[in-house]
Parts: structure tokens; C-alpha cells; sequence
């Protein structure tokens, strides 16, 4: 039943808990936030890396099968988690600081609500259309098979994979990382022993092949959300989960920005398609060295996402206690520190990019390919990891437009741009890498200007 009562609370200062956020060291508190998620992106990213070896002695066509699967999946996953649940978390955070716990309560029930209806649609979707989609991503035959073996499986437990992402989503806003990141790890330590003994059989169990690795992640998940909504329900938890009404605001506290958020996550995805396409008119060598040397991007992820979300509950909290000059400044910590971290990295990389390429491969051409990627765009990661960590600080003042849009700009300079002048003007693979520098560039500007005007219309 839909209800437009409003809930009014009169503003209450906020509790214990949220003294460090509004008064504490904020580097000191940043990072305290930070690394319990780091850690549960870093354990996901292992588990998935140890799945994938399991799979592939199956043989090249389940891991071919698995490996359309993977893109498609994780596309949800950050839908789910950098998206519509940065929307959830940055309503909160701002509830959280002023002090408003029934609107806490009602976004908790109403991210639910969202995770079922996105999960279900989500299931439906791939279930129903994942015949052509894996098809039109290259596979067909026995590689088709176990793709649609593991995909539906895997897309049937959507709503649980939403239900996790949201409801961990609503324990950072209000403050808690530490218990999303424990909770991943039972999980992990379930998942591990489980995902072989289902797709090779152990004892009574029989084998379940590549089916047996999609079951392995159902358990995972439902486990998560079962220890979660357990811990929701218990006088412990900072924030509590029970039903509450609804009404079309708090729809629209966490979607007006989580859809926008959710954009950007595609945005993201769709740039590394195109781009790799553009690569790939210089051969496969070139795809090959492009995405050893990309790869390390996507290593770097789980550190700016845990210290991005830690900048965004910070200042969604700090906002909604009408702190906005504290907002600011963790605004600018947090992209300073992402800044020093991510080009001290690159230099490093960049000085010495076989440390990493030769992990991967020795051909010539390919680790000559990835070296002349590295060399132009390692010194600049700490554009992108600047520009990333004021995206989620905009998240958290639920200001995410320009940032967006700065996604999209990027997008339209590295990646069209970028494959026109490859595809139509026979540009080297050198003003290729060039181009994507502009778009690194053209983004960070634009984020830092849109940064610097909210803040002062803000203030």
C-alpha cells in the first residue's frame, strides 16, 4: 500500500556512533571506514579468481561459456552496489546525520523492496534473453550450453544478489562497514570448499559441472542474506530492518540518485567495450597487450570503491547534520589521498611495466603493446582515482549529475572518439592511448569544476 504521509522526526543529534564521522580526525576515520570494504572487494576478487581455476579444468568450452557470463554479471553487481545502493546508502547517511532514524528505518525497508523488484527483473531478463545475448557475444555450441547452464542458475538468485548489495549498502551509510565485510567473509570461507565439491562431486554428492559453480554462489548469497537480515533484526545492529510503510519519497531519496549512479556503472562498462574494440583493429596481439595492461585498472577498483564509500558516508552524514565546510574538506582528503596513492602506482608502473606484464605473457609484441599502454596512461591514474572519489563524495551529497555527466564526456571522447579516429582516420595505436589521456583528463576537470561550484552553492 502506497501512503504519501511524510514521516517527520524532529531532528535529534546524532548517536555515539556517528561522533567520529561529524567530529573525529578525518583521515584516520576515512580509513577506518575504508579498509573493512577493501577487504571484502579483495576477497570477492580471490574467490572469483579461484572459481574460474576450478571451471576451467572443465575444459575451454565451459570457461569460454563462464567467461560471457562474468561481464554480464558483474554489470548487475555494480548496478546493484555502486549504483542503486549508493543511492540507498547516501539517503541514509543524510538521515543518519540529522538525526531522522524512522526515515532510516523506511529506506532500509524500501531498498528491499527495490532489491526484489530489480532482482526479479534482473532474473527474467537474462533468463528470457541470454540465448541471443550470448550468442551476439560470440559463443555458440557446447560453449553456449554452459553458459546458459551457469547463467541461469546464477541470474535465478538475482533478487538475492540484490538483497546482499542493499542491505550492506544501508549498514555503511549508517557507519557500519565492519559487519558487510565479516559477513563476506564467512561467506567466502563457505564458497571456497563448496564450489569444487559441487562441480566435481565429492562423496554422496554427485557432479554438478559448471552448474555446480552456479550453485556455489546461490548458497553464497543466500547465506549472506540470511546472516544479514539476522543481524538487521538483532538489537545490535545500528540500523534496524522491519517493515515500514511505503511512500513514494523515500523511492525517490534513494532512486533520483542511485539511477543516476547506475548510469555511470554502465557508462564505465560500456567505454571498456568500445575502446577494446578500437584495439582491436590493430590485431589480436594488441587486445591481448591492452588487456593485460588494463587489468591492473580493475586491481585498483576494490581500493577506490572502499575508500569512495567511506568518503561518501562521511559526507552524507556530515551534510545531513548541516556540517557542509566538514563535508568539503573530507571531500578533498579523500581525493587527495586517492590522487597520491593511485600515481604513485602508476609512476612505479610506468617506470617498470614488465614487473607487471611478464606476469601474463613474454611475446614481444603483446608486452610490447601493454608497455606502451602503461607508459601513457599509469602517470594518470590519479585523475581517474580523483575523479572517482568526488563522484562518490557528489553520491553522498546526492549532487551526482555533473559527475555523471563528466563520466559521459569521457566516455564520448576515450571511446567514440577514440574508435572513430581509429576505424575512419587510420590513427596509430600511440594517438589512440593519447586520446584516452584527453578523456582521463577532460573527466577530472569537470568533476573537480562541478566539486568546487556545489560546494559553494552549498555553503
Amino acid at each position: 500500500m502506497m501512503a504519501e504521509t511524510a514521516l517527520t522526526q524532529s531532528h535529534q543529534p546524532a548517536p555515539k556512533a556517528s561522533a567520529a564521522i561529524l567530529a573525529g580526525p578525518i583521515v584516520p576515520v576515512m580509513l577506518r571506514l575504508a579498509l573493512p570494504t577493501v577487504a571484502v572487494l579483495v576477497i570477492q576478487t580471490l574467490v572469483g579468481v579461484i572459481e574460474t581455476y576450478f571451471v576451467s579444468s572443465l575444459g575451454a568450452n565451459v570457461l569460454a561459456g563462464v567467461s560471457v557470463v562474468f561481464p554480464v554479471l558483474m554489470l548487475m553487481q555494480m548496478m546493484a552496489n555502486g549504483g542503486i545502493g549508493s543511492g540507498l546508502a547516501a539517503a541514509i547517511a543524510q538521515a543518519y546525520g540529522a538525526g531522522r532514524w524512522q526515515d532510516m528505518q523506511a529506506l532500509v525497508w524500501h531498498g528491499v523492496v527495490i532489491a526484489v523488484v530489480a532482482g526479479l527483473a534482473c532474473a527474467i531478463a537474462i533468463i528470457i534473453g541470454g540465448y541471443t545475448l550470448y550468442q551476439m557475444m560470440g559463443i555458440s555450441g557446447p560453449a553456449l550450453s554452459a553458459a546458459l547452464a551457469y547463467s541461469h542458475i546464477v541470474f535465478a538468485s538475482s533478487p538475492l544478489i540484490w538483497l546482499v548489495a542493499m542491505l550492506s549498502a544501508a549498514l555503511r551509510g549508517a557507519g557500519d562497514t565492519r559487519t558487510p565485510a565479516q559477513i563476506t567473509l564467512v561467506g567466502a570461507v563457505i564458497l571456497l570448499p563448496l564450489s569444487p565439491v559441487l562441480i566435481f562431486g565429492w562423496g554422496p554428492i554427485p557432479s554438478f559441472g559448471v552448474a555446480g559453480a552456479g550453485m556455489a554462489i546461490v548458497v553464497y548469497y543466500l547465506v549472506a542474506a540470511l546472516f544479514l537480515v539476522i543481524h538487521m533484526r538483532s538489537v545490535k545492529s545500528v540500523i534496524k530492518l522491519s517493515i515500514t510503510p511505503l511512500c513514494a519519497r523515500s523511492f525517490r531519496d534513494i532512486l533520483g540518485v542511485g539511477l543516476l549512479a547506475s548510469i555511470g556503472t554502465v557508462q564505465l562498462n560500456l567505454t571498456v567495450v568500445i575502446v577494446t574494440a578500437a584495439i582491436g583493429c590493430f590485431g589480436a596481439d594488441a587486445v591481448a597487450g591492452y588487456g593485460i595492461a588494463s587489468r591492473l585498472e580493475y586491481i585498483q577498483i576494490p581500493l577506490l570503491f572502499g575508500l569512495g564509500t567511506a568518503i561518501m558516508t562521511m559526507v552524507g552524514v556530515n551534510v545531513g547534520a548541516g556540517q557542509m565546510q566538514r563535508a568539503q574538506r573530507i571531500t578533498w582528503f579523500g581525493a587527495a589521498i586517492a590522487f597520491a596513492v593511485t600515481t604513485l602506482i602508476g609512476f612505479i608502473v610506468a617506470a617498470f611495466p614488465h614487473i607487471w606484464l611478464n606476469i601474463f605473457s613474454e611475446e614481444q609484441q603483446i608486452v610490447k603493446i601493454g608497455t606502451n599502454y602503461l607508459q601513457h596512461i599509469a602517470p594518470f591514474y590519479g585523475f581517474i582515482a580523483a575523479g572517482m572519489a568526488l563522484y562518490f563524495a557528489a553520491i553522498g551529497m546526492k549532487r551526482v549529475f555533473w559527475p555523471v555527466l563528466a563520466g559521459t564526456v569521457r566516455m564520448i571522447v576515450a571511446a567514440f572518439i577514440g574508435w572513430i579516429a581509429v576505424t575512419y582516420f587510420t590513427v596509430s595505436i600511440e594517438m589512440l592511448f593519447n586520446i584516452l589521456v584527453a578523456g582521463i583528463l577532460i573527466y577530472c576537470a569537470i568533476t573537480i569544476a562541478a566539486t568546487f561550484v556545489i560546494g559553494r552553492k552549498s555553503s
